[in-house]
């Protein structure tokens, strides 16, 4: 969710007429944080610590703070770090280039944070960060009250966009090359209790079944005590939509689940993923899990442990418990030592790898179908392989044989995997193991590049699309 509001602020500032920065001196730095761990607040502090020297070295400078921080803490950047210009919270986004000006214009600092969202983001300008696959909110807010999590007080109520416009979206993003997508909201299967439907999510995903071109879908975070057996079905009998599922579990015991307001419990999460499974047999699952909350045991340590060796999930995102103002769980009693909660997350971050790599070794031999990413790994120059994830979003390095044709970003590629780690595979295929497809996606990464290097792509009669938040306006050739 961060990543796509931040992809909003950039489409806003370009829509306004700022261009990216080029070297190590920019005009303008804007910092879009989080507030649901602890070193988020000492990194943004800590990086505009950095940047006041550079500042008062560049008159004209601009900085700005928005995202979750900025609406928990408000006043108290400006007056940590009263060279700040701008400070915007979570509900106004599309402030961001008036705030600016403003400051510019009247010389001083401007705060604004609404209590309630102002205009829904997805109608904003968005500069995204990928021509092949994009981020679609469905919601935004959160109504569940877990005690550890701070995201409802900043986010605030859950608010659910008319399947209409979510689906234009989908199509206009489709339209400009896309072929993935990956809903967003707090809570996804939740959607719809805004409009009295218990059934609109998994209605969205067939609906996303029938739109031509889309040929990946996920989403992003479901909560197991709202997670119904359509979704499932859904999941299971509408081809684009991914074999992947993350599903997080926060805690495998039921003490500390009622502790949290996890208002399911370990057989309830264990029976979701049978059913999952069940319904898709090669579902790679991953989750959540928080060490250290308040009041944890041992015997409920270890049954957190007993929870995801059953779970053999394909990846965990693994937490130590950050206490954060203004949640409840900030002043339970028995607030659990540093040294317990690190020698508790070392035990399972060393049992989620085991079992990762476990998991990873059943992929040897098998023939996946790649979509090949922009980004590559760290050791690329070195093994000359590119980078990619598998339908099942498995991180998959793999090298082009002798003689084959190169695939773009966007491509798909099926290939054998020949090697498996905890966090990744590889596939170094024979020439008769790899196949390229090219695709829409790659075709739009072409255009992409030559748009950024000031050549008109084929067919373009060297205009650009202009993407205007939803929908947007493809621009074609005449």
């Amino acid at each position: 969710m961060n990543v796509h509001d931040s992809e909003r602020m950039a489409g806003m500032l370009e829509d306004a007429g700022y261009v990216p920065a080029e070297g190590d001196q920019a005009d303008i730095v804007v910092f879009n944080t989080c507030a649901v761990r602890e070193n988020a607040d000492n990194k943004l502090y800590g990086n505009l610590g950095i940047l006041a020297p550079v500042k008062a070295a560049n008159p004209g400078m601009q900085i700005a703070v928005g995202g979750c921080l900025a609406q928990k803490d408000r006043e108290t950047i400006l007056k940590k770090a009263p060279w700040v210009d701008a400070v915007f919270g979570t509900h106004n986004v599309g402030a961001l280039p008036a705030l600016l000006d403003r400051a510019r214009h009247n010389n001083e600092a401007q705060l604004e944070i609404l209590e309630s969202l102002d205009v829904f983001p997805s109608t904003l300008p968005t500069k995204r960060d990928s021509v092949y696959a994009g981020w679609v909110s469905i919601s935004v807010g959160c109504n569940n009250t877990c005690t550890f999590c701070i995201v409802p007080a900043l986010r605030g109520k859950e608010k659910d966009r008319r399947p209409g416009d979510i689906l234009a979206e989908i199509q206009a993003l489709v339209d400009d090359g896309a072929i993935e997508v990956t809903l967003l909201g707090q809570n996804v299967n939740s959607y719809g209790v805004e409009f009295g439907d218990r059934q609109a999510f998994s209605k969205l995903l067939r609906a996303c079944g029938d739109i031509e071109g889309l040929e990946r879908v996920r989403f992003t975070s479901p909560h197991p005590a709202a997670f119904t057996d359509d979704v499932i079905d859904a999941m299971a009998e509408t081809p684009n939509v991914m074999p992947q599922l993350h599903m997080p579990l926060q805690s495998g015991s039921d003490s500390i689940l009622r502790a949290m307001k996890r208002s399911y419990r370990s057989a309830k999460f264990l029976g979701i993923l049978d059913k999952v499974r069940d319904r898709i047999p090669h579902a790679a699952i991953s989750t959540d899990i928080i060490v250290g909350f308040p009041g944890e045991t041992e015997e409920d340590f270890q049954a957190t442990l007993d929870v995801v060796e059953k779970s053999r999930f394909a990846t965990a995102f693994t937490f130590q418990y950050s206490k954060r103002p203004g949640t409840p769980a900030a002043d339970l009693p028995d607030q659990l030592p540093k040294a317990v909660v690190q020698e508790r997350f070392e035990r399972l971050t060393a049992l989620q790898d085991r079992i990762a790599a476990e998991e990873n070794r059943k992929q040897l031999g098998r023939r996946v179908e790649v979509m090949v990413t922009a980004q590559s790994g760290r050791k690329a120059e070195e093994t000359h392989r590119l980078s990619g994830r598998s339908r099942d979003q498995r991180l998959v390095h793999f090298s082009v044989p002798g003689g084959a044709e190169e695939p773009r970003p966007g491509d798909l590629v099926t290939v054998t995997i020949t090697e498996a780690g905890a966090f990744h595979l590889i596939a170094d295929p024979a020439p008769d193991e790899y196949s390229l497809r090219r695709s829409r996606a790659g075709d739009a990464w072409d255009r992409s590049q030559a748009d950024s290097c000031g050549v008109p792509a084929p067919g373009t009669n060297g205009r650009k699309g202009v993407s205007l938040g939803m929908p947007s306006l493809p621009v074609r050739a005449s």
